[in-house]
């Protein structure tokens, strides 16, 4: 009877797992809800000039979701429940043609939106990009489309097809998070990203940590040998971006410069840039 009351045990599985299922469950049921009521919005971020911090040289677009009581909802809550998911194709589907529509509505803006390597062939999100370039076909030469590390070394050789076919069509590529994932180095010569954006944790506390520096500088090394872009990522104080400018980066990214805004305005940039 005892050795019965185990297997069953085991094949229930712990209460700790019970528990996170039903989490993503009910983030599932949330971010559906969000969808089908149209509750989706991007939190727009200044990607700066290292330079001269107070160019902006384009916006990431963030997506965020309200839940039905208005509470925005930001992706870090969701979006590991749903990136297997079909949910996740369709809310990239809803960033990208957010993204699109700002574009449209602001010629002078370059602006980057998140997608997941899973979304490449995904019928509708194809079908929302090429009809954003028939509309406007200026558009694809300010749009840039940041994929995670993590994801698109999970089918490379996609990737690779892909960026191809759709940089012909003036869309830069960002390698999101670089450096968080498990990259190997040897895809980068056929990836081929415009630009690379260091992941935050090794941009924090630069100045004073010598892992974080020798790291760093090994990306930024990678990156000016491809002849790619360099951001830097999570910049949260002066002391990290002083460290990230002598060091040579491009752009910074980070609350130093500008929390996310659900509503930019534009206007107030001191210049809008093409990287």
């Amino acid at each position: 009877m005892g050795q019965e009351r185990r297997l069953d045990t085991t094949m229930i599985g712990s209460p700790l797992d019970f528990a996170i299922s039903e989490i993503d469950r009910q983030t599932m049921r949330m971010v559906e809800q969000a969808l089908h009521a149209d509750r989706l919005l991007l939190a727009w971020q200044p990607v700066v000039l290292t330079k001269d911090t107070k160019k902006t040289i384009f916006h990431e677009g963030l997506i965020r979701v309200l839940d039905e009581t208005g509470r925005t909802i930001p992706a870090g809550d969701f979006m590991a429940a749903v990136e297997m998911q079909e949910l996740g194709r369709l809310i990239d589907c809803a960033s990208l043609q957010m993204g699109l529509t700002a574009l449209a509505r602001n010629p002078g803006l370059r602006l980057s939106i998140n997608m997941s390597a899973r979304s490449i062939g995904y019928t509708r999100w194809m079908s929302t990009l090429h009809a954003g370039l028939r509309s406007n076909p200026r558009v694809g030469t300010r749009l840039i489309l940041e994929i995670t590390e993590s994801s698109a070394m999970q089918v490379p050789e996609l990737v690779v097809a892909f960026m191809d076919e759709l940089q012909r069509e003036g869309i830069s590529f960002a390698l999101d998070d670089f450096g968080a994932g498990f990259t190997a180095f040897r895809y980068l010569k056929d990836f081929f990203f415009d630009i690379i954006k260091i992941d935050g944790q090794f941009i924090r506390n630069i100045h004073s940590d010598p892992d974080n520096q020798v790291l760093t500088q090994a990306m930024l090394s990678v990156a000016r040998h491809f002849d790619m872009f360099t951001v830097a990522e999570s910049v949260e104080t002066a002391e990290e971006a002083e460290w990230l400018r002598q060091a040579g980066v491009d752009c910074m990214q980070g609350y130093l410069f500008g929390a996310p805004r659900t509503q930019p305005l534009w206007s107030t940039d001191s210049a809008m840039m093409t990287a």
